[in-house]
């Protein structure tokens, strides 16, 4: 097991961080050189200095962010769950505006249409063509997913798994990167229609987003005071520091990461662990262990380490495991939640 204090900031998921003065510092952190000219910033910097960027709007939401940045990392994608308000929205948009790609939102109600997704075949100047759907970006917000039939809501399914939809027959690639950021409110279910186990599985990581401290939310009506817009990222300040080169870069040093068998084993004990709890009527699939896997090497990366330890293994384990495991129903109504269960199959199974 690493000797590492787990309770220092670079220990914490996603879920739990709000800073990290290490390894997300920005290039303009480092103290340049008077005589030589500055050297280009590292992967790791430019990821730094898109937290910078979205800092400029987002107050209170690091750990989403840091999340965020682990999915990109990995190339997997996003359920964010939080009540309405919580800058979800603004949130998407000041990242895509930081990394210099395109965005679009997609608000799922019950008649939403898989083609109002995905695109069309029309008829034109006596021909056909496809008209391409809001999913043809790099970043798609799914706002409220839940609200939509499962028709529409498994016409991601093939784009998410796939990065890439068909329509009469005929594949077509989705832009690079491609990633999807859903939402979800956990408090009305009424006209709700709950995401299948098969298309959970599919995002990376469930985030929780939550209300902010109370210094937050004065730093919040601070800047609304001050005349900032959270809908207008470029007109508050925000400038793309980080590109789709770039961005791929920093996917191929997370790919490079070393991670030694005892951590593979270790995650895989963790992960057959949850199919034998007696808490849980459905455990974490294969697909989640590589999902486990790949987000600790990103949060590995991110924190500065040429490898990854067990730490990064339970920081990351809640963001990625809880929307794939199921809690029997007498628990449930109990009030016992799948982090809980996760909490105590952490503290269980041990590094051989």
């Amino acid at each position: 097991m690493s000797d590492h204090n787990p309770n220092a900031p670079d220990q914490l998921s996603p879920d739990q961080l709000s800073s990290h003065p290490r390894a997300l510092s920005s290039a303009e952190d480092a103290p340049p050189s008077a005589m030589a000219p500055q050297a280009p910033p590292s992967e790791r910097q430019r990821m730094g200095a898109i937290r910078d960027e979205v800092n400029k709007v987002i107050v209170g939401q690091g750990g989403v962010l840091s999340g965020l940045l682990c999915a990109f990392l990995a190339s997997g994608h996003v359920l964010l769950e939080g009540v309405p308000g919580t800058a979800k929205t603004a949130l998407v948009k000041s990242l895509a505006a930081a990394v210099s790609l395109d965005a679009a939102r997609v608000q799922f109600t019950p008649d939403l249409m898989p083609s109002d997704v995905l695109g069309q075949m029309v008829f034109e100047n006596g021909s056909f063509r496809f008209r391409e759907g809001p999913v043809f970006t790099n970043l798609l917000l799914a706002d409220e997913i839940n609200r939509t039939p499962p028709k529409t809501q498994a016409a991601l399914l093939e784009a998410m798994e796939e990065r890439q939809v068909s329509i009469d027959g005929v594949p077509r690639l989705l832009p690079k990167p491609f990633m999807v950021i859903a939402t979800q409110n956990p408090v009305e279910y009424e006209g709700t229609y709950p995401l299948p186990e098969a298309q959970l599985d599919r995002f990376l990581l469930k985030l929780i987003v939550d209300y902010p401290s109370e210094e937050d939310e004065f730093n919040i009506l601070v800047r609304h005071h001050g005349g900032m817009d959270p809908h207008d990222p470029i007109g508050s300040g925000i400038r793309a520091v980080a590109d789709a080169g770039s961005l791929a870069a920093a996917q191929a040093e997370v790919q490079a990461m070393t991670v030694e068998d005892p951590v593979l084993r270790y995650i895989v004990a963790v992960v057959r662990a949850t199919r034998s709890s007696p808490s849980l009527q459905l455990g974490v699939s294969p697909r989640g262990a590589t999902a486990l896997l790949a987000v600790s090497k990103a949060w590995a990366w991110l924190s500065g380490r040429p490898y990854v330890t067990p730490d990064e293994v339970k920081a990351m384990a809640k963001p990625t495991l809880r929307h794939r495991i199921q809690l029997r129903p007498e628990l449930e109504i109990e009030g016992v939640t799948t982090d809980l269960v996760l909490d105590g199959i952490l503290s269980q199974v041990h590094v051989q």
